[in-house]
């Protein structure tokens, strides 16, 4: 055989190795795959994430970005940005809700440059390395490299001067009301910062401390753009430059920075996350936590693209909502509570809307991550001690935006699924979810607008001052279903779980049988008159009843015999697929919001992919005997609306439901109803996934003939016996399963169909 045959046939068996393991195992660990950056080429008017680089351990208390935008800019990283103001401490759950005890380091070089705008500096994503855990970048304008690496409540700079014999630090604690304090004898400064976006007490802070590694040589001040010589300093916009001992060629400084909501001595306590360890330690300890998270979920047998995008997501999915708790020096977890201002013992997790992330996101922590679910709902029950309410969006505490009571959703679904292993004082959370649903809050989204009225007449009228009043019935309808689960799990009096259900049946209350979609209604019982079923906003919540009108989540094949029939509801859902993707209103003045957008550019008719009311709506042919339908919508929306790029998502991610929804949707199933035990059916995306339960149960799903033309389930086995239903239950895969799914080009249009398959609805 010649040389070149031999080349020929080595470089063939390096192509066949090569393609096998990309197609049938993951060659590297999981965080390896995660791109910070999907999703932060977005702006205001369009959508494609709304993310930044959260450089951050799971969950955790701090997260670290580089920042682009201006100060008190909800867009803090964009990725068309061109120039980096600073490497900022951030607790931003998104741009709308905006940020709270935010402050930023900024290293300069050659001379003092400490406003925002002076000392910025251009830099290029050629000579940016963005992972969950470590960031690094060049400051083009400084001749600096700027490393981070997290913890928890903490992280690790390491800042490389190159050339300079003036190697300067900014500490920026921002606007609102700031302090800070520079130590030179100890290389320290401490600070604190006040800037907020609501939803704090008024003794509101955030404590910071950071230590250096090299001596201090000069020290100021500054009060906004006005430089001071005082070492010390409290003043509307608050900050610190301090300049270093250099050591030639190029001086290296590490800083290890952490803060707390509680005081300065906590902030010197959580400081020990990393006091005694070095850069390349910390980095270390990070990328075995995240490997450890995100290895929970094992995928293989997809491509590179599919595998970036799959642990993206997971990332994403593991950020919020973020702990708000801190470690005393015995152990003992303790937090300052942003409902009472007091520091009061436990948990507690904030920068969360429920209105979101009930849909799959808490699912999904409550059927993998069970432990950290215990300590959320161990969280709420606090929340409600602390203010006498459920928080429906938390940032920190209260803040007054979206719709619902879907804090019902989280707590029922959350017992549903973690009651046999964990212990948590469900008692007061069931008080708290009665209080709730009867009661107006004390901000419009905190218990339930509206309610007098939703009690007296089955929903709320659209001319009683309220606005988005179909959405809060619908929802509210639902959250009396989760209601109504719990307290049958609770073994509550009939009286109480009887009334629960029949309110859930409130839905029925706005269907109109002429136009045969969920219509808002007056106080007389009179339908909004004029009325578009894609006519976004007329008293529905960023969407149309398009939408909306499949928010019966809990009862679809009552939705069904209101259409009149499977035939009805069927030509029904195919009209938003199949509808053009006109956006309304067009011709009056209440304005185009980016969530329109974004479902005209995606070329899915009406599917609202990139907002949360439209997401579990592919998954409804499964109720009415089309499986087929789901599984090709499915594997539509997860190849089309999701790639691992900077414009990687169809809407807001918001955090971490759009990406939970692909989370689950890749792994072959999706919890269309919180509340009751039942995944719905749809099909796996990669060949191969393992999930590691935390009660040391695995659950293995196969599809050995998945590939891009396969995307339709002929047959499925559990545990090697033929399983017919469009379902799966909660209590088999906890207790570890196998599913192997027999894929095909072709739909099975038998499999399915009876309604004995068809998943849970309260009307059956």
């Amino acid at each position: 055989m010649t040389k070149y045959k031999v080349s020929l046939l080595f470089l063939f068996l390096l192509f066949k190795i090569g393609y096998s393991q990309s197609n049938s195992s993951k060659l590297k660990p999981p965080l390896d795959y995660v791109n910070p950056l999907v999703g932060t080429d977005s702006n205001f008017t369009l959508s494609t994430g709304n993310t930044y680089p959260a450089i951050a351990l799971p969950w955790g208390m701090n997260f670290w970005s580089p920042q682009t935008g201006k100060m008190g800019s909800g867009w803090m990283y964009t990725y068309n940005a061109r120039k980096i103001k600073g490497f900022k401490q951030t607790h931003q759950p998104s741009p709308w809700m905006n940020d709270y005890g935010q402050f930023s380091l900024m290293p300069v070089a050659d001379s003092i440059q400490f406003t925002e705008s002076s000392r910025e500096s251009w830099f290029s994503h050629k000579s940016e390395i963005a992972k969950a855990n470590y960031y690094k970048v060049f400051l083009a304008d400084q001749n600096i490299t700027t490393e981070i690496t997290p913890t928890e409540r903490a992280a690790v700079f390491r800042i490389t001067y190159n050339k300079t014999d003036k190697p300067y630090l900014v500490v920026d604690a921002f606007d609102k009301g700031s302090y800070v304090k520079i130590l030179p004898k100890e290389r320290k400064i401490i600070g604190y910062t006040t800037r907020n976006s609501g939803g704090v007490p008024d003794n509101f802070k955030n404590y910071f401390v950071l230590e250096f590694d090299h001596d201090i040589t000069l020290a100021k001040t500054f009060d906004g753009d006005q430089l001071r010589s005082e070492t010390e300093i409290t003043a509307k916009h608050a900050g610190a430059i301090v300049e270093f001992k250099t050591i030639s060629p190029k001086t290296v400084v590490q800083v290890k920075v952490a803060s707390s909501f509680i005081s300065f001595d906590q902030a010197e306590q959580n400081l020990l996350e990393v006091k005694h360890k070095t850069f390349d330690e910390v980095r270390a300890e990070g990328t075995k936590k995240w490997n450890d998270v995100l290895g929970k979920i094992e995928v293989s047998g997809g491509s590179e693209k599919q595998l970036e995008t799959f642990y993206s997501c997971l990332y994403r999915s593991l950020l919020f909502p973020r702990m708000f708790y801190e470690f005393d020096k015995k152990g003992n977890a303790m937090h300052y509570s942003p409902y009472n201002g007091k520091i009061e013992k436990g948990y507690m997790f904030t920068d969360t809307g429920f209105w979101d992330t009930f849909r799959a996101l808490f699912p999904l922590i409550d059927l993998v991550y069970a432990d950290m679910g215990a300590k959320m709902q161990e969280g709420l029950v606090n929340a409600y001690k602390e203010s006498g309410w459920l928080p429906e969006w938390a940032s920190p505490g209260f803040r007054n935006i979206m719709i619902g009571n879907n804090s019902a959703s989280i707590v029922a679904d959350g017992y549903l699924k973690l009651h046999d292993s964990y212990k948590y004082d469900i008692e007061s959370l069931f008080e708290a979810l009665v209080k709730d649903a009867n009661n107006e809050g004390p901000l419009t989204a905190v218990g339930r607008a509206g309610i007098d009225q939703y009690k007296k007449i089955g929903y709320v009228p659209y001319d009683d001052k309220l606005k988005q009043t179909a959405s809060r019935s619908l929802e509210y309808a639902y959250d009396d279903f989760t209601i109504y689960q719990l307290a049958k799990a609770l073994h509550k009096p009939d009286s109480i779980v009887n009334y629960y259900k029949q309110r859930s049946l409130n839905y029925k209350n706005l269907f109109d049988p002429e136009t045969k979609w969920m219509r808002p209604k007056s106080k007389s019982g009179e339908f909004l008159p004029e009325f578009d079923p894609m006519d976004w906003g007329r008293q529905f919540t960023e969407g149309s009843s398009m939408h909306y009108s499949w928010s019966v989540f809990h009862d679809i094949q009552g939705l069904v015999n209101l259409l009149g029939g499977k035939k009805v509801f069927i030509q029904q859902l195919d009209t938003v697929f199949n509808s053009p993707a006109t956006i309304f209103p067009r011709s009056n003045n209440r304005g185009i919001i980016h969530e329109m957008r974004e479902m005209q550019v995606a070329d899915m008719g009406q599917y609202a992919h990139g907002n949360q009311p439209a997401q579990h709506i592919i998954y409804l042919y499964n109720y009415v005997g089309q499986p087929w339908k789901t599984q090709y919508w499915v594997r539509e929306t997860l190849n089309r609306m999701y790639t691992p790029t900077p414009d990687g998502y169809c809407g807001d991610e918001d955090n971490g439901q759009t990406s939970a929804w692909y989370v689950f949707s890749a792994l072959g199933f999706y919890p269309v109803c919180p509340g009751t035990n039942q995944y719905v059916l749809g099909a796996p995306l990669f060949k191969n996934a393992i999930i590691h339960l935390d009660n040391g149960k695995t659950i293995t799903v196969k599809a050995e003939k998945n590939s891009e033309e396969n995307r339709y389930v002929n047959k499925l086995f559990l545990n090697g016996k033929l399983y017919t239903k469009n379902y799966l239950n909660f209590e088999a895969l906890k207790d570890g399963n196998t599913l192997n799914f027999q894929m095909t080009n072709t739909p099975n249009k038998n499999r399915g169909t009876q309604p004995s398959a068809f998943p849970y609805s309260l009307s059956n």
